[in-house]
C-alpha cells in the first residue's frame, strides 16, 4: 500500500523549518507529501490573505522544494467560517481510499489534540505523525489513545512562523523572503512605518548586501546580518531629544562628545530591542555603532557599517567597494573606510566625536 502525507497549516509564511521535517517524513516513511494551506483556521486567524501565503508556498517548493511534494487547494476553496481538519481528512480518504494516509503534527499541537473536532475519527482516517520539539513534554495518554507515530527527526531547527513575522528569524526560502519584502507582509510593514517608503528602500538593499557579504564570508549566522542591515535605520525619525535620552541612559560617558547625527544608531538599537524584540547583542551593536564605527568592531558590525556605505541605491558607482567586500569582509571593511574617510574629508566634514576617531585610528592607523 503506498503512503501519502498530509501538511496542513496556515504556513503564515512557509519557511525552511516546515520543508525540512516534510522532506524527513517523504524519505523516512516513502510518502508524497501535500501541503493543506488553510483559509480559516480554527485557532488563529493569519494577518495576511491565503492568496499570499499560497503564493509563498508555491514560490517556495518551486524553488526549495521536491518532486515528491504538492500542493492541495481543497481547505483555500472552502467557504465555511470555520474549517475543520476532519473534513479535509474525509476528503482525502474518499479520494485516495486505497493509500496509507499519514497527517503531521507540530508537537505544541499535541497536547491539544483531543480539543479538535471529532479527534477519534481524525486518528481513525489517518496517523497522526508528530515531530518532537525541544521544551515540549508530550502528553503519553495523548499519544497512547490517538496511535499518535514519532517522525525520528530532529533537525527542523528553532525557526517558527511567528518568529519570521516579528523578524526574530529569516530562515526561510529566498524567494519567500523577497515576496515579504515586495509585498510589504509582516515586520515590513512595521519598518515602513517608522521610517517610511524611501528609506525602507535603503535598508532593504542594505540588508540583502550585507547578507551576501555575509554568505560569501561564510559567516555562521548570515540571517543575522539582513536582520541588522534592515533594521540599522529604524531609528532615524526616532524624536532627537528622546534619542538623546538613550544615549545619556546607557552611554553616560559619550553623552556630550556625539553629534546629533550619531543619536538614530542609539536609538535604532533601543527600537530594534524593545519593538523587535531583538536580543543577540551582535546585532544590537552593528545597529549601534553602523554610522560612526568604532574600536574592536565583530564581523557583523564591520560588514554592516561597509554594506551601509557601499549601498548601490546610494547613486553612486560603489561596485569596487562591493567586490572588494564579496573577495574578504575584513579588507572590504577598511577599503569601505578609507573611502568614507576621504568623503567625508573632501566634503569639509569635522568628524570629532570619540567612536569615529577610535575607529579610524586603529583600522587605518590616522584619524
Amino acid at each position: 500500500m503506498e503512503s501519502l502525507i498530509l501538511f496542513g497549516g496556515s504556513f503564515n509564511p512557509i519557511h525552511n523549518g516546515h520543508l525540512r521535517i516534510a522532506r524527513a517524513a517523504s524519505l523516512r516513511m516513502n510518502a508524497e507529501v501535500i501541503f493543506v494551506p488553510n483559509a480559516k483556521p480554527r485557532w488563529k486567524r493569519p494577518e495576511v490573505s491565503g492568496k499570499d501565503r499560497l503564493a509563498m508556498l508555491e514560490a517556495a517548493l518551486k524553488a526549495d522544494g521536491s518532486p515528491s511534494f504538492s500542493i492541495s487547494r481543497f481547505e483555500l476553496g472552502e467557504n465555511a467560517e470555520v474549517h475543520y481538519w476532519v473534513d479535509t481528512l474525509r476528503h482525502f480518504k474518499k479520494r485516495y481510499p486505497k493509500m496509507r494516509l499519514y497527517f503531521l503534527i507540530g508537537a505544541d499541537s499535541v497536547n491539544s489534540f483531543p480539543e479538535w473536532e471529532r479527534p477519534d475519527e481524525c486518528a481513525s482516517l489517518a496517523t497522526p505523525l508528530y515531530v518532537s520539539r525541544p521544551g515540549v513534554e508530550l502528553n503519553d495518554a495523548v499519544l497512547t489513545k490517538y496511535h499518535m507515530r514519532r517522525l525520528d527527526y530532529d533537525g527542523a531547527g528553532p525557526v517558527s512562523s511567528s518568529k519570521v513575522r516579528t523578524l526574530q528569524s529569516i530562515d526561510v526560502p529566498l524567494v519567500v523572503r523577497e515576496y515579504i519584502e515586495s509585498h510589504g507582509l509582516y515586520y515590513m510593514a512595521k519598518i515602513k512605518e517608522l521610517i517610511g517608503e524611501r528609506r525602507l528602500a535603503h535598508s532593504v538593499s542594505v540588508a540583502n548586501l550585507a547578507y551576501h557579504i555575509a554568505v560569501k564570508s561564510r559567516l555562521d549566522d548570515p540571517q543575522a546580518a539582513y536582520i541588522a542591515g534592515l533594521l540599522h535605520d529604524c531609528g532615524k525619525n526616532y524624536p532627537k531629544e528622546e534619542a538623546k535620552a538613550i544615549l545619556e541612559k546607557e552611554f553616560p560617558e559619550l553623552a556630550d562628545q556625539m553629534p546629533e547625527w550619531t543619536y538614530h544608531q542609539f536609538a535604532g538599537a533601543y527600537i530594534a530591542k524593545e519593538v523587535f524584540g531583538i536580543e543577540d547583542e551582535t546585532i544590537l551593536s552593528a545597529i549601534r555603532y553602523h554610522a560612526t564605527g568604532k574600536a574592536h568592531m565583530a564581523p557583523l558590525s564591520k560588514i554592516i557599517y561597509a554594506a551601509d556605505k557601499a549601498d548601490p541605491a546610494r547613486g553612486y558607482d560603489s561596485s569596487a567597494l562591493i567586490a572588494a567586500c564579496y573577495k574578504n569582509y575584513y579588507l572590504g571593511f577598511l577599503t569601505v573606510l578609507d573611502a568614507n574617510r576621504d568623503y567625508l574629508k573632501e566634503k569639509g566634514y569635522v568628524l570629532d566625536n570619540p567612536l569615529t576617531k577610535e575607529c579610524m585610528e586603529l583600522y587605518l592607523g590616522e584619524y
